[in-house]
C-alpha cells in the first residue's frame, strides 16, 4: 500500500509536522529524506531495509565510503543520503570546534565514539589543540584492516607542526567493539609522546573506541 493511502497520523511527513521529528522512528526519518520508495516497497520499507543492511543508524552515519546500491537504493537517492550524512558529520565536528577549552575528556570521548565506533576497520585519529587546549582540528590519519593499522610517528609529528598544535589527543577504534587497550596501544602512545616531546607538543590522552564508553589511557594512568 502506498503511504498516501495510510491514515494521516501514520504518514511520516504528517507525523513530523504534528508531533515533531523526535516522534519518528529511524526508518520514518529516512523515508522523509528519501522521498519515495521503489517498486513493491514504500519509502518507510526502504528505510527499514537500508538500516538492516547497513547495521543500524550509527553504522550508516559513520560510513565514509560511497554507498553501494543497497536494497533498491538508486544512484540519486544514494548521493542524497551520502550528502546528508556528511553534513551531519561536519556538524558534529563543528560542535567539537566550538567548545572553547577541553576541561574534561567526556565531550571529546562522546564525539570520538559517535564518529569512530562503527568502522569495520581500524582508524587512528587525532584532535589537535592550541596552548589553551582549544580545538584546532580533528583528523583521521591512518586506516587499516579489521585487526590493526600502522601508525607512523613521523607523519604524526608533521601533522602537529602543520596545525601548529601545542597538544594533541589521539584515538583509535577496535572493530571488535571491545575497548580494551592492548600492549601495542600503550607502546605506540609512549613512542608518540616521546617523538612529540622533541617538538614541544604534549600528548594529553589516547582513547580506545569500542561499542560502549571509550577507554582513556590517561585516566588509567598510562600517560
Amino acid at each position: 500500500m502506498n503511504i498516501s493511502h495510510w491514515p494521516i497520523d501514520e504518514r511520516p511527513r504528517e507525523k513530523l509536522l504534528s508531533q515533531g521529528a523526535t516522534a519518528l522512528s529511524d526508518a520514518e526519518l529516512l523515508a522523509i529524506f528519501l522521498g519515495s520508495g521503489s517498486r513493491g516497497q514504500t519509502a518507510v520499507d526502504l528505510g527499514r531495509r537500508l538500516l538492516v543492511q547497513s547495521g543500524g543508524l550509527r553504522a550508516l552515519f559513520v560510513r565514509t565510503e560511497p554507498l553501494p546500491a543497497l536494497c533498491g537504493l538508486g544512484p540519486a537517492k544514494a548521493c542524497r543520503l551520502q550528502a546528508v550524512l556528511e553534513v551531519a558529520r561536519r556538524c558534529l565536528g563543528n560542535d567539537l570546534k566550538r567548545k572553547s577549552t577541553l576541561r574534561s575528556p567526556r565531550d571529546t570521548a562522546e564525539f570520538l565514539r559517535t564518529r569512530m565506533s562503527s568502522y569495520p576497520y581500524e582508524v587512528f585519529a587525532a584532535v589537535f589543540l592550541d596552548n589553551r587546549h582549544r580545538v584546532i582540528a580533528f583528523e583521521e590519519m591512518f586506516r587499516g584492516t579489521i585487526d590493526g593499522t600502522a601508525v607512523h610517528p613521523r607523519e604524526v609529528v608533521r601533522a602537529c607542526l602543520r596545525h601548529n598544535a601545542a597538544a594533541v589527543i589521539f584515538a583509535h577504534n577496535h572493530p571488535s567493539g571491545v575497548a580494551e587497550p592492548s600492549e601495542s596501544d600503550r607502546a605506540i602512545t609512549c613512542e608518540l609522546r616521546e617523538a612529540l616531546a622533541l617538538v614541544g607538543v604534549r600528548v594529553l590522552d589516547h582513547f580506545v573506541i569500542g561499542t560502549d564508553s571509550p577507554v582513556s589511557l590517561a585516566q588509567k594512568g598510562w600517560l
